[in-house]
């Protein structure tokens, strides 16, 4: 396998490269690591992708665990090479954050995406040269992943703010735009969750102009994150993370309330066949 090709492949040619340097053969890889002769060869010729329990068995069947270059940290390179840098950080906190606000503009936000809404997203990053169709697939994967954490045992409070230009733009064809507003009804309705919609005539009343999330901790920290065209950027000093969340206090104070926005939803739901 040319390495050069994807990240994936590079990760099945340096495993290759490992192996024939201690003269093992793919059996007796398979057998300090756990896995089939046939999953190896999988792997090294990047027919399956490797997955965490894999990349950490390589770590240990090498000697590599502790060390600065680990098969895991190369799967987490492909695990996330589609992703801005600093976004799998803000999921990581996302995902344990007992207060989640959010305030979107133009998209869905991905935690409240459809399936089939996420999945034309990510094809439509393919069409254009963006990622690729693995890179695609980890992301649809990861929206699930996220979602997640909204339904456990304890799940957060989930404050949404969405600008009316998510609501109106079709993504995907009447019927994923359909099933999208349908969930975001049933997410309203969630004894955890507020929604809102910030409608087009706020104008220069509306206190934030780009996306933006707050997150509460366990510990009552608070943390932002925001994006640019090519980085993520958490923020965790409060100097910058409090005006973010006195704006957003004042756009849910001069928003629609949940009942108005749901009743919006409803009226374009209707003219949705």
């Amino acid at each position: 396998m040319n390495p050069e090709v994807s990240p994936q492949a590079a990760f099945g040619a340096r495993l290759r490269r490992s192996r024939e340097a201690r003269v093992w053969k793919q059996d007796e890889l398979g057998e300090r690591m756990g896995y089939s002769s046939t999953h190896i060869s999988a792997v090294e010729t990047s027919r399956k992708l490797p997955t965490l329990r894999f990349s950490r068995s390589a770590d240990k069947a090498f000697g590599l665990e502790g060390t600065a270059d680990t098969f895991e940290r190369q799967w987490r390179e492909i695990r996330h090479g589609s992703l801005l840098e600093g976004f799998p950080e803000f999921v990581g906190h996302e995902g344990r954050a007992v207060e989640i606000r959010l305030y979107e503009v133009g998209v869905m936000p991905g935690l409240l995406q459809t399936p089939e809404y996420a999945a034309v997203i990510a094809e439509s990053a393919v069409k254009r040269g963006a990622i690729t169709a693995e890179q695609a697939s980890e992301r649809i994967a990861l929206v699930a992943e996220r979602q997640a954490a909204l339904v456990r045992r304890s799940p957060p409070l989930v404050f949404v703010m969405l600008d009316e230009s998510c609501v109106r733009r079709p993504v995907g064809g009447r019927g994923v735009m359909s099933a999208q507003l349908d969930s975001l009804l049933e997410f309203a309705e969630r004894p955890n969750t507020v929604l809102q919609v910030a409608p087009f005539d706020m104008g220069e009343r509306r206190p934030l102009r780009l996306p933006i999330t707050v997150l509460t901790l366990p510990d009552r920290a608070l943390v932002s994150y925001a994006e640019s065209a090519q980085h993520g950027h958490l923020e965790r000093d409060n100097k910058f993370v409090l005006p973010m969340l006195t704006s957003y206090h004042q756009l849910q104070a001069d928003a629609p309330s949940q009942a108005q926005s749901v009743d919006m939803i409803n009226q374009l739901r209707k003219g949705t066949p």
